[in-house]
């Protein structure tokens, strides 16, 4: 296959399944509606909101981060909960700091506070084994979380099209070819901030934000002042997950695709080897997208490649504990 047809082929992958998504899900019968609060140094107290699926036989749990933009309700996040359920875990997927749109403050990609908050609420206190799943940039989050060594129940984290380098991430989707994702993910965030605008004063005017075309433009805007930032350079250097691999406390793996028109491998790969041995699993796979991927390709571990990725993540999961 020609590089030309293979980065198609990564376009197509991150695009198509997307049309599937937007079908409403079925609520299953174990869902329950939690909020969460946590104390926004800014804005005060507000609430993630969270979607809690019980599996009363289960000791294990796991969190799902929804990436960048999005929220609790995106189709990734769906299907990995469905796939999670069928293998017996509990799951609760959250929505960072305001991400369900309701004003209670804005979140950064580093920001691990609200995983800590989500850890320590009482719907999870009678799991022994707690993992994080993120997406994209929730797994940038989650990267961080593992390396905090904040949980005693946390036994692993998984990170999907992930990368570690912020600065190279954003000059990578602040491209002109990248327009379409960009505006994609900056209308989800200008959502959230126009939430914020309308209950709280902001760092930067709203019609300013709104009017951003880049993610430069909304780190300038919007994360750096608020979160006490000189510049996005400064975030980008100090909150880049790169930092924190040396630190990671508990079994980490990264999933990446090859032809990933949003993330591509290379803003990851790098980096890799400043994990501890042993701690770090990386795969890239050679079919898929961003947050899609090919049902048979195996990640290396024990039990070969039965189901997709979720499925063999949960399958991972299990042998940790048992």
């Amino acid at each position: 296959m020609s590089a030309w047809a293979s980065r198609l082929g990564g376009h197509w992958w991150t695009i198509a399944p997307l049309t599937r998504q937007l079908l409403p899900s079925g609520r299953t019968a174990q869902q329950q509606e939690v909020s969460i609060t946590v104390i926004d140094d800014q804005f005060g107290p507000t609430r993630l909101a969270a979607t809690f699926c019980d599996a009363p036989e289960s000791e294990s749990v796991v969190v799902l981060v929804h990436g960048l933009g999005g929220s609790r309700h995106a189709g990734y996040v769906q299907k990995a909960m469905t796939s999670l359920l069928a293998q017996g875990y509990a799951t609760l997927a959250v929505d960072l700091r305001g991400a369900d749109r309701r004003g209670g403050g804005f979140y950064h990609v580093a920001l691990e506070e609200d995983l800590r908050a989500v850890c320590r609420t009482p719907s999870l206190r009678r799991f022994r084994h707690i993992f994080v799943l993120g997406f994209s940039m929730g797994g940038h989050v989650a990267l961080h979380y593992a390396a905090s060594r904040d949980e005693r129940r946390l036994r692993g984290v998984a990170a999907l099209c992930t990368p570690l380098d912020l600065r190279a991430t954003q000059e990578h989707l602040d491209q002109r070819a990248l327009f379409v994702y960009r505006h994609y993910v900056l209308r989800g965030l200008k959502q959230i901030y126009a939430a914020v605008s309308r209950s709280h004063d902001v760092p930067s005017p709203n019609r300013d934000v709104q009017r951003c075309r880049t993610f430069y433009e909304w780190d300038e805007l919007t994360i750096a002042p608020r979160y006490g930032f000189g510049s996005p350079e400064q975030f980008y250097r100090e909150h880049s997950a790169a930092n924190i691999l040396g630190d990671l406390a508990v079994d980490t793996v990264i999933v990446m695709a090859r032809h990933d028109p949003v993330i591509p491998p290379e803003l990851t790969m790098p980096f890799i080897a400043n994990a501890p041995f042993g701690k770090l699993h990386v795969k890239v796979l050679s079919r898929g997208g961003h947050l899609q991927f090919a049902n048979g390709q195996s990640l290396g571990f024990a039990g070969g490649n039965s189901g997709d990725v979720v499925a063999q993540l949960g399958a991972h999961w299990q042998r940790l504990t048992g």
